[in-house]
């Protein structure tokens, strides 16, 4: 009760959340998925082919990978965080998952082959981190939420590799917010991707942006 009063997140506590209607188990200390991301991850599954490979990038407790396989059983779907106790928590969800930075860890039979990137990555601009919640502040990890100056610094690095990793007609899903859209149009241009979409929720705020390889 003490750590609830506190301010922990529930998840952290009785050790599961729920994700896409399903029971997501989440480790104390590891990112908490979002009901917002869940519109990045319901893009995600309609772009995975039945049969392909999908990547995603930072997983934290895996729960959009969770979600990936359990909508396409026959899929591959392979994960990566730079933390311990993330990559911990997606393995006990049952994730193929790999510690390192971004797409550093994966497999390089994987480059050029995937069909698939998405990516839930830190988009909150440094500067505007101090108007988080206050107990979003005081008890999860800094690097969970920052995302440099703009936001957009581990998006940039994200869109690089997801050009080594996907096949041409693949697609990249990210979540962004603001005006992270217009930011990274340049990027994606650069590295071959057209935008072809934008996720927005029911009060029209920015939540991901689609691209697909050309």
């Amino acid at each position: 009760m003490a750590r609830r009063l506190d301010g922990e997140p529930l998840p952290w506590l009785t050790g599961t959340t729920t994700f896409l209607g399903a029971p997501v188990r989440v480790d104390r200390g590891v990112y908490v998925p979002r009901f917002e991301t869940e519109l990045v991850a319901r893009r995600a599954i309609q772009r995975l082919p039945a049969e392909g490979v999908a990547v995603d990038l930072a997983t934290g407790s895996g729960a959009v990978a969770v979600a990936l396989r359990r909508a396409w059983p026959s899929a591959r779907v392979v994960a990566s965080d730079i933390d311990v106790a993330a990559c911990r928590c997606a393995a006990a969800n049952g994730v193929e998952v790999y510690r390192g930075d971004l797409g550093a860890p994966l497999p390089t039979e994987l480059h050029g082959r995937v069909d698939l990137v998405v990516a839930v990555l830190p988009y909150v601009p440094s500067a505007e981190l101090e108007f988080l919640p206050r107990d979003v502040r005081r008890h999860e990890p800094r690097r969970a939420h920052d995302g440099g100056p703009g936001g957009v610094e581990l998006l940039r690095r994200a869109i690089g590799w997801a050009a080594v990793l996907s096949r041409p007609g693949a697609a990249l899903v990210l979540e962004v917010g603001g005006d992270q859209d217009r930011a990274l149009e340049p990027d994606l241009h650069a590295a071959g991707f057209a935008v072809v979409g934008r996720i927005v929720d029911d009060d029209g705020d920015l939540r991901g942006i689609e691209a697909a390889l050309n």
